[in-house]
């Protein structure tokens, strides 16, 4: 053995166990991890601030330095056991070759929109990806040797509905109605999707991360039949070429909506841990999903702006209901623009039990 490679044995054997990674291998600490799914947002003053400084969203997700430090920003606040990657599922489709703005209050755009263009005539550029590697190298530098770094991309169901119709809306008519009027053209966007979401992934764990979400945020707009097929179907292709190329990267599953679908989505797909939107009821949960599957969630965002005694008790409610099995305590969607910041205090608090 080299003394490179003794060296590095050695370091690996004195690393700290990161409860978040240990957790979704399977392990049930005394606590549950936290993280909090947009926890480097809107929310904070430091990312308003930044955000303002860089003049949108776009130039600061592209800029590696300041995305890093928001990727930090709420672990040296909070404290949390996860750092999530700042970032958007669009900047696949942006490296597919559409053009992506954010307006102001307007949400984003995607140009041209699919429904009345082909993929075909798209001019792919993966290379708009690489400052996203460059965060995650920077991030993976930042960390507190405790806290695990988690990436992410969306699920192909979702990102479609963006690129179809250019943009988001309610109910993903235009997508749901394109699907089945075109079954195979529509096949081709989101196949597309997921071979640049595996690669996308796999640069993001070479990059140091450890973990990685599929949100596919509109999954509960789907019939069964549509949800098997660009739901399930699609995620399961990510998740078994992310294992045969980097067998330890673990990977979050988050179709929000499914509700009765969850437990199709847990066997079907092979993620490693799924995560429940607040409509799913905890108990029902671990009474049908797969027996030790580890679970994220799944505080209704909501409460936590309204804080107090609601507050206390849908955090003793969830972790409750869940401490029969591996459990990451988080919310059942994205924290809010208007969520106090003395709540999220009181959140890490309660489920550390120190409060």
């Amino acid at each position: 053995m080299l003394l490179t490679d003794a060296v590095f044995a050695a370091d690996a054997a004195f690393a700290p166990v990161k409860p978040l990674i240990a957790t979704l291998r399977g392990e049930k600490p005394a606590v549950p991890p936290l993280w909090l799914m947009r926890q480097a947002g809107r929310y904070l003053p430091e990312y308003r601030t930044l955000r303002f400084d860089k003049g949108g969203f776009l130039a600061l997700a592209t800029d590696p330095e300041a995305a890093a430090e928001v990727t930090v920003q709420p672990i040296r606040r909070f404290g949390f056991d996860g750092a999530i990657l700042f970032s958007d599922i669009l900047m696949v489709p942006w490296a597919l070759g559409q053009e992506l703005s954010f307006g102001a209050g307007e949400g984003p755009r995607l140009e041209p929109p699919l429904v009345d263009h082909a993929l075909a005539a798209l001019t792919r550029v993966p290379a708009r990806l690489e400052p996203v590697y460059a965060t995650c190298t920077r991030v993976a530098a930042m960390l507190p040797p405790i806290t695990a770094f988690l990436g992410f991309a969306g699920s192909p169901w979702t990102v479609a509905t963006y690129m179809v119709a250019g943009r988001g809306s309610k109910d993903q008519g235009e997508t749901r109605r394109y699907a089945y009027r075109d079954p195979a053209a529509f096949a081709e966007i989101i196949d597309a999707i997921a071979a640049m979401t595996v690669d996308y992934l796999i640069a993001q764990a070479d990059a140091g991360v450890e973990a990685v979400q599929l949100f596919d945020s509109w999954a509960g707009s789907l019939s069964p039949a549509q949800f098997e097929r660009w739901v399930i179907a699609p995620n399961a292709a990510i998740v078994a070429a992310l294992k045969a190329a980097r067998p330890d990267l673990l990977v979050i599953g988050f179709p929000k909506g499914a509700g009765g679908k969850l437990p199709a989505y847990a066997r079907e797909t092979g993620v490693d841990a799924l995560g429940l939107d607040e409509t799913v009821d905890p108990v029902w949960a671990d009474r049908h999903l797969p027996k030790g599957l580890p679970v994220q969630g799944n505080l209704d965002p909501l409460a936590l702006i309204a804080g107090g005694a609601e507050l206390d008790a849908g955090v003793d409610r969830i972790i409750a209901a869940l401490a029969d099995r591996p459990h990451v305590f988080n919310l059942g969607h994205g924290i809010l623009p208007d969520t106090p910041i003395v709540h999220v205090e009181r959140l890490v608090a309660r489920v550390r039990r120190t409060a």
